[in-house]
């Protein structure tokens, strides 16, 4: 695997695999890789001739100081990783190649970027994922681009970014790898500290309530919202948000009618997690 850390030794590297008509599928991470990130290069590997991840701490989407600074970092475990779970490229570019001086430009998307983690971490947060992620697909310019099932919030922002302006690319999305015991796998799970792991099941379990409330024939988002707060409750952890929103565009349900999307944040000892679960009407998880 070649590490690259330029726009234009990307493109350079790019074109053999183009001249030769290969498809090329881009992972875009922010590193602190985990079996979650191997499903993604694992997906793109198996779908594409050519596959890109980009490894790369974006500044502009973190709406805490403090957040940014403790973010693992640790590249050369990174880059084993992602050799081994099929990468033939990764783009570690620093701060300054993707933000040089006099850089001005911000991408801005509306809609399902407005509410939970658009609410809870401001309007930047999003459009500094959406700014990074249309720079990444124009450095690179694969075929797909995948995403995980975890940030859900973040997939529909990028969705609606493909969409609205036309770009060439697929987007697709990888279903959220979890622990056995069910805590979604998280760069920032290796912050817990032993104490707080299990009580961060408490985002799962709220899932899980909120799957067994639809299951027996509840459809009143408030109550199946309040279900998976009691369920957070019992190990004394308090949601940031725990909502019950439409999976495309983020509005908030009035009724639970086909596919609804539960959503919660939650701190656990410091560290902040995000999780949900696509419910159908019938209560069986999508």
């Amino acid at each position: 695997m070649t590490i690259l850390r330029t726009i234009a030794d990307v493109r350079a590297a790019l074109t053999g695999p183009r001249d030769q008509r290969q498809t090329v599928g881009l992972v875009p991470t922010m590193g602190a890789l985990h079996q979650g990130h191997r499903a993604l290069v694992g997906r793109a590997r198996a779908e594409c001739d050519h596959v890109v991840v980009s490894l790369f701490v974006n500044p502009r989407q973190f709406d805490d100081a403090g957040d940014l600074a403790a973010y693992p970092r640790d590249e050369a475990r990174d880059a084993a990783l992602a050799v081994e779970a099929g990468a033939d490229l990764l783009f570690a570019p620093a701060a300054q190649e993707l933000y040089p001086p006099g850089f001005a430009t911000t991408v801005c998307v509306r809609g399902p970027a407005e509410g939970l983690e658009g609410a809870h971490r401001g309007a930047a947060h999003f459009d500094g994922v959406a700014t990074v992620v249309l720079k990444l697909l124009t450095i690179v310019g694969p075929d797909a681009a995948y995403f995980g099932q975890k940030d859900a919030q973040q997939l529909a922002v990028v969705r609606r970014l493909v969409e609205d302006l036309a770009l060439p690319v697929r987007i697709e999305a990888v279903p959220t790898v979890r622990e056995p015991d069910g805590l979604a796998l998280s760069s920032r799970n290796v912050r817990l500290r032993p104490d707080d792991r299990p009580r961060a099941l408490a985002l799962a379990r709220a899932l899980e309530a909120a799957q067994a409330a639809v299951a027996t024939g509840e459809r009143d988002p408030g109550a199946v919202a309040a279900a998976g707060r009691q369920a957070m409750a019992a190990v004394q952890v308090e949601p940031e948000y725990l909502e019950l929103v439409d999976p495309e565009t983020f509005a908030p349900l009035a009724a639970i009618e086909g596919q609804a999307l539960v959503a919660v944040a939650a701190r656990v000892g410091g560290v902040r997690l995000i999780d949900n679960q696509i419910l159908t009407s019938d209560g069986r998880p999508s």
